[in-house]
């Protein structure tokens, strides 16, 4: 493909921005730590490109210096307007660059998944001048094309010549050939003109329809806040905050993104909100449904969500109508529960909706009642549907519910996340130890008298299955490596699964990780997503939580954190805990648990198009080749798979 050059739009005053954009320049608003302008300038850098031009007017000095820190700054040209120029006279006034070859243009305000590679190609082998990318945006649709897609009017309007035409929307991204800038006037003036005119001259400007594809101008606080929640969303995190930014005594709650250079003064509540950088938060302030900048607060909507059919329990146990409730849907984790809080602005509580189908369902009203009972800290079972015991059904839709405490949004792994103190953090770590002891010891001593459903085994066979889950759902399906030593594995395999079987047994979470707690007021941990326990390998829990891709502890901490539960347990079983056989059976859970995650990452994005989870994957592999290097003569076909993985 032949080189191209590119025209970045970055001089707009932004007038539907303020007051934001009278502090930060629209192309340098921040999307979890990187600004719009490098996002732009990252996308279309993928193209064979000799030169990016960039004009500048508003804020103009604060653009020039950040891009000529962008790591693409050797092929940035700047042309700084004194006055602006319009959407037109900039390319004429950038002509000196753009009257060289085939150009993009893409504003400095899109953010979208268009294919820019797929445009240029749709351009080369057509016959226009200029080929636009259009979608069909019924609210503000005003570019008007006939059957063969070439523009033959321009406006909200409909043209006499309606017949035959349909309007859809420009998206602010194009590609022109150098001769459409004959077609624009010196100084002042706008692109459609040059459109029009070119049109009239017999010159094709042309179009290639993205409909369905994201695209975003972040043109407004509402638009600007959608795609940066939308891109928290495409990251599956509850919240963002910059590793420079100390937050220590904040509670930072869902759909929360603090940007660099932005500083809490001490406690605040933070909720749905985007603080900028240059804001200050003040001691004991709360900023929910809000872009916060340097002297300005600016309301956005809480995120909408549609009421589950459900809403009748919940208004039966809040005495609050429907009507006057809220519900919002909250969580990123990898099931295909929904969980949505339920504010009537007096008290909040989280409503469970899941298939019939759900075999978990039961195990989790009554696992709630049963931890809750022996010290283990869950959230309180609120409600139920009548007759949940028997798994009732909504008839509606077949959907099953139940009502619990509402725990707020700070997980461990978001806690740890604003906690810099690495004493601090091991604090956290040790009350969280303190819970997975009270699981291993009283809630175990009594797990015979839980009622039906009792706790399953987590043995030989399940052991098996996770092995085989990572064989299949990631070294297959994720790396697409054939195995030429299938057998030999198999029977490493096997015996792997003997060996954590042999191991002392409790009842075990079976998913103790930092996203599974919840740091409630006090920094007092919480345990969810206990559906799933089981009777097995006492530490496969441990190892989960102190090898944990989310959040990777220090080598130092873990071992003061492995002692500390030791101690504990030690402690509480007064010289009956086998502390050898313990240590043994370390190795043979952290293999089993590293393998069993990266089975699940695999499925989780492959399957479940969740490609959130692949980030993980490099610290999993990571603990998994340290593991395999230390046994590398008990498991020499495991060690070598894991070598080419």
């Amino acid at each position: 493909m032949k080189k191209i050059n590119v025209f970045v739009p970055a001089a707009g005053l932004a007038e539907r921005l303020r007051p934001i954009s009278a502090e930060i320049p629209k192309p340098l608003l921040p999307v979890l730590g990187k600004t719009v302008l490098d996002m732009v300038l990252d996308k279309v850098s993928t193209l064979p490109v000799q030169q990016i031009g960039i004009n500048i007017h508003h804020k103009w000095e604060a653009i020039r210096d950040h891009a000529a820190r962008s790591p693409h700054s050797g092929k940035i040209l700047i042309f700084h307007e004194s006055q602006i120029l319009g959407t037109g006279g900039a390319l004429r006034n950038a002509a000196i660059l753009l009257g060289t070859s085939t150009f993009l243009v893409h504003n400095a305000d899109i953010i979208s998944g268009i294919d820019l590679a797929a445009l240029l190609e749709h351009h080369r082998v057509s016959e226009n001048i200029a080929t636009l990318a259009v979608h069909d945006h019924p609210e503000i649709n005003s570019v008007w094309i006939d059957r063969t897609g070439r523009v033959n009017h321009v406006g909200k309007d409909a043209p006499a010549f309606r017949k035959g035409l349909r309007p859809v929307t420009f998206t602010g991204i194009a590609v022109y050939s150098p001769g459409f800038l004959r077609f624009l006037r010196e100084g002042r003036s706008e692109v459609v003109e040059g459109w029009l005119s070119a049109s009239s001259a017999g010159r094709a400007i042309g179009t290639i329809d993205v409909s369905g594809t994201y695209w975003n101008d972040i043109g407004t606080p509402e638009a600007y806040s959608s795609a940066v929640f939308r891109e928290l969303d495409e990251e599956g995190e509850t919240s963002y905050v910059d590793p420079h930014v100390e937050c220590d005594k904040a509670t930072v709650g869902c759909r929360t993104v603090i940007e660099k250079g932005s500083v809490l003064e001490g406690p605040a509540f933070l909720q749905n909100c985007i603080i900028l950088p240059g804001t200050r938060v003040r001691r004991g302030e709360c900023i929910k449904n809000a872009i916060a900048g340097a002297g300005f607060r600016v309301s956005i909507g809480e995120p909408p969500t549609e009421a589950p059919w459900s809403a009748s329990l919940v208004s039966a146990h809040m005495a609050t109508p429907p009507k006057k409730m809220t519900f919002t849907l909250i969580g990123k984790g990898g099931s295909d529960r929904r969980y949505y809080r339920v504010d009537n602005h007096d008290r909040t509580a989280v409503l469970l909706e899941c298939p019939r189908t759900d075999p978990d369902y039961q195990r989790q009203i009554v696992y709630s009642r049963f931890f809750a009972d022996h010290s283990v800290p869950v959230p309180a079972l609120l409600a139920e549907e009548p007759d949940a015991g028997a798994h009732s059904v909504s008839l509606k839709n077949g959907m099953l519910y139940a009502l619990f405490e509402d725990l707020g949004d700070v997980s461990l792994y978001s806690r740890i996340k604003c906690a810099r103190d690495p004493r601090d953090v091991e604090d956290l770590y040790k009350k969280t130890l303190d819970l997975l002891v009270a699981l291993h010891t009283v809630a175990t001593d009594s797990a015979q008298n839980c009622p039906p459903p009792n706790f399953r085994l987590f043995g030989y066979d399940h052991l098996r299955w996770e092995t085989n889950y990572f064989i299949e759902q990631f070294v297959y399906g994720t790396r697409g490596i054939v195995l030429k030593d299938e057998d030999l594995l198999k029977g490493e395999f096997d015996r792997l699964a003997r060996e954590a079987d042999a191991a002392p047994k409790t009842i075990v979470h079976r998913d103790f990780q930092s996203q599974n707690v919840m740091v409630t007021e006090g920094d007092t941990p919480r345990l969810i997503d206990y559906q799933g326990a089981r009777i097995g390998p006492q530490a496969y829990d441990l190892v989960s939580l102190l090898w944990d891709p989310y959040m990777r502890l220090d080598d130092k901490m873990r071992q003061q954190l492995m002692s500390y539960y030791i101690d504990k347990i030690s402690l509480y079983r007064r010289g009956l805990f086998d502390e050898a056989a313990f240590r043994r059976s370390v190795v043979p859970c952290r293999l089993q648990r590293h393998m069993q995650a990266l089975g699940a990452y695999g499925f989780l994005s492959k399957e479940k198009g969740k490609k959130y989870f692949l980030k993980y994957v490099p610290v999993a592999l990571s603990y998994l080749h340290e593991e395999t290097e230390g046994v590398r003569h008990e498991y020499p076909a495991l060690c070598r798979l894991v070598e080419k993985l």
